[in-house]
This record gives structure tokens, C-alpha cells and sequence, in this order.
């Protein structure tokens, strides 16, 4: 019940659903001959989708998630665990592997081989997420296809199956590592929550944040209404939920 809520909330509280939703409210006032209400209505909706699809503000405001945590650049050593969080694939076998799984899981997968082989392949991968509403294969076994596609030995890849969240992904990943230190691969937005969800269940995991997406060097100030710029303002709508959520079941 808890996924499915989480499911239902983030799917309306995002940057665009909102936005339409004051239009909508604007053209409700209009048809009902409200008109002097509609006009404020109206720019508020342009102003929200001004800001929130700027390419500058966008970027800033997931930077500030991001950076959060550094670059794992070295694996430490001794590190017998790297534990790749799962993301999101379509099932399709006229397409190559890399094109069933989704880009994030992809860069996701390939930082945690990236990391796997620092440490001479002396260390085993874990994959982890569940099927789609539709796709019955896990997403955990479309991972390991990936990696041993990618040259990764099969006896070296553990599969966590059957864990629809990041939650369950902590908690599937506490009987086997207990108190051992090990590597988080996520996404640079993901990681803050992800971190928490894992010391929540007294793990101790040793961040290593990817598919860093923020880009504030070389700012483009023309750059309006970019479709590019409100997906990056969604994934920071998310991950400030997520972390609410967290707050509020006591994470």
C-alpha cells in the first residue's frame, strides 16, 4: 500500500502536473465568466513553467541534490560488496541489452563494473528491482544480463529479486551484509535517500554516486522552456518528496 500511495502522490505533486493544473483551474474560472481570477491564474502558470523548465534554475537546483556526496573515484580496498540499485527496462529480444535497460540503470551498472574492476574482480556485484506493471521479467535479471554482457563473471553477480523500492532494497541487502562495509551505486539525485534508507536498516554503505545530470559550468542563459531542464526540475520534485516521506516515517 505504502509503494502504491508513494506511486499515486509523486505522479500528480510534479512540476508539470501542477502546471497544468493551474491552467486547468484558469480555464474552470474562465467558463464560469471569472475572468479577473483566471488572469493571475493563467500567469502563475506561465511563471511556474517559465521557472521550473529554465535550464539554469533546473540545473541548479539538482546540483544542490547531487553534490551532496562526492565522487568515488578509487574503490577502497577490501571491499568485498558493491551493491548497484536498480532502475527501469522494456523487455524486448529484437533489441540489444543496452537497449532494454533504461540509460540510468545502464550508467548505474557500468560504474559499479567500473569499481568492480579496481578491485581486480575480487568483489561481487549485487543487482536488485522488480518487474514493471506490464513486464513480468525482474529487473534484477535484465542487470545481469547487462553486466555479463559487459564482462562481468555470472558467479560474481548476486540477484536481490523482487524489491519494488529503494526501502526494500536496504532491507533485502541486511542479512547478507550485515556490518560489512560496502560500495552504493545509485544516481547522484538518489544517493542522499538511498544512504538513508540503508543506515536506517544499520548497514554501512560507502557512497559512490553516478549519472550526475546537473550542469552548472557552462550555464546556457537562452535556454527557455526546455523539456531537458523540467525533467531535471521533476527528479529534485521527487527526491524532495522522497526525503519528506523519509522524515515522516522517522528515516
Amino acid at each position: 500500500m505504502d509503494f502504491i500511495l508513494k506511486k499515486i502522490i509523486s505522479m500528480f505533486l510534479m512540476p508539470l502536473p501542477i502546471g497544468v493544473l493551474f491552467i486547468i483551474v484558469a480555464l474552470i474560472l474562465i467558463h464560469i465568466n471569472k475572468i479577473k481570477r483566471a488572469k493571475p491564474m493563467l500567469t502563475l502558470s506561465i511563471v511556474w513553467f517559465f521557472i521550473f523548465s529554465y535550464a539554469p534554475v533546473a540545473n541548479i537546483l539538482l546540483h544542490s541534490i547531487e553534490s551532496n556526496n562526492p565522487t568515488l573515484h578509487t574503490a577502497p580496498k577490501n571491499i568485498k560488496y558493491i551493491y548497484v540499485l536498480g532502475g527501469g527496462h522494456h523487455t524486448d529480444e529484437s533489441l540489444p541489452i543496452t537497449s532494454q535497460v533504461v540509460e540510468t540503470s545502464v550508467v548505474r551498472l557500468n560504474e559499479g563494473i567500473r569499481l568492480y574492476e579496481q578491485l581486480d574482480r575480487n568483489a561481487k556485484i549485487i543487482v536488485s528491482g522488480y518487474h514493471g506493471l506490464y513486464d513480468t521479467t525482474e529487473h534484477a535479471v535484465m542487470q545481469k544480463k547487462l553486466a555479463i554482457s559487459l564482462g562481468v563473471t555470472k558467479e560474481d553477480i548476486i540477484l536481490h529479486l523482487g524489491t519494488k523500492d529503494t526501502q526494500e532494497e536496504a532491507k533485502a541487502g541486511k542479512k547478507l551484509l550485515a556490518d560489512e562495509p560496502f560500495i552504493l551505486v545509485t544516481s547522484a539525485s538518489h544517493m542522499t535517500r538511498a544512504l538513508n534508507f540503508f543506515t536506517h536498516e544499520g548497514l554501512d554503505p560507502i557512497p559512490a554516486p553516478t549519472n550526475h545530470l546537473a550542469s552548472i559550468q557552462h550555464p546556457n542563459y537562452t535556454d527557455f522552456f526546455s523539456s531537458e531542464a523540467l525533467t531535471k526540475s521533476r527528479i529534485v520534485f521527487h527526491e524532495v518528496l522522497g526525503l519528506i516521506w523519509q522524515k515522516l516515517k522517522g528515516i
